[in-house]
């Protein structure tokens, strides 16, 4: 399933670049059309905009030489092309055709795109020079180059997570945790949509609606109105442990239109202007709000908040897209640096209020509003990188013994919302249902199938990182070590 969705996805995504070609070509079969190398030389061309070296001709000596001139090229930009061999090209085997795809969709297309937010959130950059020099020195420079690379790949994910976390804030509880099982509501793909071109979607409507409507309709939305190319299928994502690199690769493009949506500067600056003068008259609503409902109850208090941020999110609407800009602060107007500490301000106060009304919350509903917010507050966590696994399991047991912990309230917590009975004595509302409609949601959707997912998938690939790790020392132990108590020592010490 996931060597079919990657071909799949693969495939689309290098006919949306090769058809940039002049002239443009196509893959039918991405196994059997790399072989000849002319359609591999012609993507890198494309996405290096550079003439490389060919031979014409389809003989096996012509096809060979042009995929070593595209094998070439890539190591010459410091890529590691582990275990990738012509012969191996040649044959079209699948592992090592989508290795080498990947490897040039995360170098060309994910890891450009994340640079670009390198400064926003304090990631390392990187030189970007291509040019190939053959002195000793160079040579060490270059395996330095390499080592940087490898720490960025890390990075740059984490980079793209970011910033589609950030695109989902802007509309409420939808949560982005990884490029896997987060994705499946279909609700992140339209969240993102809704802040790149505000108005083309009812994110409220799409909450009632199945995973595969969503994923459906995202896709169709992308399609027509964004003119990004339907790389995936719902049945790609809708599943239990959807390919990570397939959803990174259809994200970046959302992140490609947002650097391509350039307004002219005379309209930017007007724009900002226009959401300082709202975020002001905004913030004096509030204030004025905080002090008339100081009194009432909580019911409506509550519901004073719910008026306020459905008129909130409406208004914000113009203005997403100079919210919403990924421009470092260095490239920021005095306008935009004002807008920005406008905004920080105000969602400031705001989170601060809804923690003062989750605090009010009537027992024993402020206890399971405490409970839920610690949870996806380990949740929201960074798991340890996998890069020093045998540190890594040490962190991750202990996130997990503070997990079940938390879990082991889980099914009292759920008894307690389904029976509260909310009337006061004189038989009036204590809570808004959309409230308590909220906290079951975070409870089922958030908690109760999200974590468990990701902590299994993350297991998976810390187990696979030992396993690695292991067989590395096994093959390099290759030769007799004497006495039974001598290899023993030698592993007790490792």
């Amino acid at each position: 399933q996931r060597e079919f969705t990657q071909k799949k996805t693969f495939t689309s995504w290098i006919n949306s670049i090769l058809a940039k070609h002049t002239p443009p070509s196509v893959i039918s079969d991405l196994y059997t059309d790399i072989q000849q190398g002319h359609l591999l030389l012609d993507l890198l061309e494309v996405l290096s905009g550079q003439h490389l070296p060919r031979e014409k001709g389809f003989n096996t000596f012509q096809c060979r030489s042009n995929i070593e001139n595209a094998l070439a090229f890539l190591k010459s930009r410091s890529l590691k092309l582990i275990n990738i061999h012509v012969a191996d090209i040649i044959e079209g085997k699948p592992s090592i055709v989508l290795g080498l795809i990947w490897t040039i969709i995360f170098h060309f297309h994910i890891e450009e795109l994340a640079r670009t937010l390198a400064c926003t959130y304090n990631q390392p950059s990187l030189d970007c020079s291509s040019a190939v020099d053959c002195s000793p020195k160079a040579s060490r420079s270059a395996k330095k180059s390499a080592k940087i690379k490898e720490r960025w790949k890390i990075s740059a994910t984490k980079a793209l997570l970011l910033w589609a976390k950030e695109q989902c804030s802007l509309h409420g509880s939808i949560n982005v945790t990884d490029f896997k099982s987060s994705w499946r509501s279909g609700l992140p793909f339209l969240a993102i949509i809704q802040t790149l071109r505000p108005g083309l979607v009812d994110l409220e409507k799409a909450k009632a609606r199945s995973n595969k409507e969503n994923l459906k309709e995202a896709f169709r939305i992308a399609e027509l109105e964004l003119n990004i190319p339907r790389l995936l299928e719902p049945e790609d994502i809708d599943i239990m442990n959807p390919d990570e690199k397939s959803i990174m690769t259809y994200v970046a493009q959302f992140l490609q239109y947002s650097r391509n949506l350039l307004e002219s500067e005379e309209d930017t600056q007007e724009k900002v202007r226009e959401a300082v003068s709202w975020l002001a008259a905004q913030e004096k609503k509030l204030a004025k709000l905080l002090i008339d409902a100081e009194n009432e109850t909580y019911y409506q208090k509550y519901k004073e908040m719910m008026s306020f941020m459905e008129a909130f999110n409406q208004g914000k609407n113009p203005f997403l897209p100079v919210l919403s800009s990924k421009r470092s602060e260095a490239e920021l107007s005095e306008g935009q640096k004002q807008m920005r500490e406008e905004w920080d301000k105000l969602i400031s106060q705001i989170n601060e209020w809804k923690v003062k009304l989750d605090q009010m919350l009537p027992s024993p509903l402020d206890s399971i509003e405490a409970w839920l917010q610690e949870v996806e507050h380990l949740q929201a966590e960074d798991l340890p990188d996998l890069q020093d696994p045998f540190k890594a399991i040490f962190v991750f047991r202990e996130i997990i013994v503070i997990f079940k912990g938390l879990m082991d309230c889980f099914d009292s917590h759920l008894d307690t919302l389904q029976s509260f009975k909310n009337v006061d004595e004189k038989n009036m509302p204590l809570v808004l249902p959309e409230k308590l409609e909220e906290m079951k949601r975070r409870l089922f959707s958030n908690i109760r199938f999200t974590n468990s997912n990701t902590f299994l998938e993350y297991h998976y690939g810390l187990c696979s990182a030992i396993a690695n790790e292991v067989m590395l020392k096994l093959n390099i132990w290759d030769m007799k070590y004497g006495t039974k108590e001598s290899v023993e020592s030698l592993l007790e010490n490792w």
